[in-house]
């Protein structure tokens, strides 16, 4: 007889950076993904995107998860380090965002369920979208990186030849479900280039 699926819950925030496809893509595919229980967390601003960006409205995003905290909730499950939580992913995570959880604010669900992330040692990844940055800004991703946050921006890879915008996308996420352990085959992997003879 098979072993059960021991079910992971990961928790998956969008704030008001441009850029919500990231967290849209990453609730639909983890919600193939058997094993896999999702936590969504919007800030205002993110709901905004998601709407002015994909034309999402609430009911279709909050579909992709299997449960919605609104984000003035700080009572909710997710904002308690006794919540069992394997991965917490801001996707996109505004420079406000940032600062707030650099600094450990915790003036919202969102910014409190990543301050327990970061309290409780569990993984925290944030896809921060801005560009140029100012000091204040990289200092707050050393900040969080030092508390062992990953600051990982959504860089696309030329290397792999992407052909569409869902290419860049899906390779940014795949990268994203690598750091939080989730198996995938959402992007190919790179398998080096052989050496022209001499």
């Amino acid at each position: 007889m098979a072993e059960p699926v021991r079910t992971r819950r990961i928790i998956v925030a969008i704030s008001g950076a441009s850029g919500a496809v990231y967290g849209a893509r990453l609730l639909q595919v983890l919600r193939g993904l058997p094993g896999i229980e999702t936590h969504l967390v919007v800030s205002d601003a993110g709901w905004r995107n998601l709407q002015h960006e994909l034309g999402m409205e609430r009911p279709a995003a909050q579909a992709l998860a299997h449960q919605v905290h609104d984000v003035n909730n700080v009572g909710a499950a997710i904002a308690s380090g006794s919540f069992q939580c394997h991965a917490m992913v801001v996707a996109p995570c505004s420079m406000r965002t940032l600062a707030a959880i650099a600094h450990g604010l915790a003036d919202n669900l969102l910014t409190r369920a990543a301050d327990v992330m970061l309290k409780e040692r569990r993984r925290l990844v944030l896809m921060v979208r801005e560009t140029p940055l100012h000091l204040a800004h990289l200092r707050n991703m050393v900040a969080v990186t030092e508390m062992g946050g990953i600051v990982c921006p959504p860089l696309p890879a030329f290397y792999l030849r992407p052909q569409t915008v869902d290419d860049v996308v899906n390779h940014s996420v795949a990268r994203v479900l690598d750091l939080i352990d989730v198996d995938h085959q959402l992007a190919p992997r790179w398998q080096g280039l052989e050496l022209d003879a001499p």
